[in-house]
């Protein structure tokens, strides 16, 4: 299989394809390349489509299906899988750019510096892409500053004091109420996170916990999300997937329970609440842990790729610079809502408490 820089070097910095539109093999290795970027991006799927939007099969055979068996006889019941799609519909974004030719002649990379940077760009592509598969907010493009003479409703997005927030339920007109809003991001996301609907956002159909008012975590929680979801979706295939610093928390409530009652916690409940492990996914808000199979979620991506490079224009010459900008598009889907929960509104991290 091809390295990183092999990749790059073949899809990116060549003439062949540096200007326009990548072959589609081409655009798969580079999109390889984007999904290694993080291990949640390892662990969900990854669909790549010629369409900008369509439909996904998904199959079902349901469960119970074993008939007894009669000689010479026949019941008439008969199994077969059941059919359904999922929709999808790719939103196009870009990455853009430019690297001056002073910094490639000075730099102890030289002319290898392009090919480095490049590559970095393209690892942010993947970091970038994940960000928005679970956070996207199609509503925060429009957001605006908060006014106590508005009213909104639950999935409005507005901005206080630096913040990017959504409403949780429906706010009639009157003074800022914290509890009503969930913090999404810092006021200048809100262009890049309106770009697309991200899971999240998604799993709001889904089986929700929402633990408001807890003061820590506990394992209750844990339980209840795994309740939630029809049992047949307990198989072994679950994953808990949270931020880093929300599992740290986790094995940090842990340890104070040991120290203020004393006794032993098994070492399999620091990583695998319930029985289940769990993974960090560093672009997960702190204040949401969710509870799928991560071959449940799918990245569609088409193979209209594009990366451009521009060393030869007015522009260019007179800056003495080289242009770049990658085009791509993406959407992020749910195969199946069923299999899914989520706990929301966790306490808040004690580095906030303190």
């Amino acid at each position: 299989m091809p390295t990183n820089a092999q990749i790059i070097k073949n899809t990116i910095t060549t003439d062949s394809v540096s200007h326009g539109l990548l072959t589609p093999y081409q655009a798969k290795k580079f999109l390889v390349q984007t999904f290694e970027a993080t291990p949640f991006q390892q662990a969900i799927r990854h669909v790549t489509r010629t369409e900008k939007s369509g439909e996904i099969d998904k199959i079902g055979i349901g469960h119970r299906l074993l008939r007894p068996k009669v000689e010479n006889t026949f019941d008439g019941v008969t199994a077969s899988p059941t059919f359904g799609v999922v929709k999808y519909a790719c939103e196009a974004t870009r990455l853009d750019w430019d690297i001056t030719n002073e910094t490639l002649r000075q730099n102890i990379e030289g002319e290898n510096m392009d090919d480095v940077v490049t590559n970095l760009m393209t690892k942010q592509v993947g970091v970038d892409s994940e960000d928005l598969l679970l956070n996207g907010e199609e509503n925060a493009a429009e957001a605006e500053a908060f006014s106590a003479s508005a009213a909104y409703k639950a999935g409005d997005c507005v901005t206080e004091a630096g913040g990017l927030y959504r409403f949780r339920v429906n706010h009639a007109a009157g003074a800022w109420n914290a509890s009503e809003v969930e913090r999404i991001g810092d006021a200048t996301d809100k262009v890049f996170l309106g770009q697309n609907d991200g899971i999240i956002k998604a799993l709001g159909n889904g089986h929700i916990i929402d633990v408001s008012g807890a003061t820590e975590m506990d394992l209750e929680m844990f339980y209840k999300a795994v309740a939630s979801m029809p049992t047949r979706f307990n198989d072994g295939t679950l994953r808990w997937m949270m931020s880093p610093t929300r599992a740290q928390q986790w094995e940090l409530f842990l340890l104070n329970k040991i120290i203020d009652a004393g006794g032993a916690v098994p070492e399999s409940l620091y990583k695998s609440p319930v029985g289940i492990p769990s993974m960090g996914v560093p672009m997960m808000p702190d204040n949401t842990v969710i509870l799928s199979n991560p071959k449940n979620f799918v990245q569609v991506n088409t193979y209209a790729m594009k990366i451009r490079k521009d060393e030869s224009s007015v522009e260019a010459i007179r800056k003495d610079k080289k242009f770049y900008v990658i085009h791509f598009d993406f959407d992020a889907i749910i195969e199946e809502i069923e299999a899914t929960a989520m706990i929301t509104n966790l306490p808040a991290l004690l580095t906030e408490l303190s």
